[in-house]
């Protein structure tokens, strides 16, 4: 066996993917600064955007996060006034997460941010191969 193909087998595809996760995080949330979001934020309102108000549980189902994580990452948006975050008249146990207006302006604002993100992404890793891979690692 070849020294290259021995190396090849030794890289560990979870610390390879972590560092590439990084990189991408850092890049989004870099593109973001001016907005003052960072990524995971920004998808947490875009949920919200798509799906209207949810129970704190499906939001964070909704965005693959631990509902601990969801709620601390629920808290800086709420302070900023971002999301309205409530209990569920119908189930006093259950905390409903609404977007507010400043919530869908700051999403609006943040768009053009985020496509430059995506494009210089795009510009480095082919879309397909990216949907191609999540759709590998999601199947069970």
């Amino acid at each position: 066996m070849s020294e290259a193909f021995a190396n090849e087998r030794e890289v560990c595809t979870c610390g390879a993917l972590r560092r590439a996760a990084r990189t991408v995080t850092s890049l989004y949330d870099q593109a973001l600064k001016p907005t003052g979001l960072r990524v995971t934020q920004f998808a947490i309102l875009k949920i919200l955007d798509r799906c209207g108000t949810l129970p704190v549980t499906r939001l964070a189902a909704e965005a693959s996060l631990e509902r601990t994580t969801m709620a601390r990452n629920l808290d800086p948006l709420e302070r900023r006034g971002l999301v309205c975050v409530g209990a569920d008249e119908a189930d006093a146990r259950s905390r409903l997460v609404e977007l507010t207006d400043a919530g869908r302006a700051t999403l609006s604002e943040a768009m053009p941010h985020w496509r430059s993100a995506q494009d210089r992404i795009s510009r480095r890793v082919d879309p397909g191969s990216v949907r191609a891979l999540a759709s590998a690692l999601s199947a069970e």
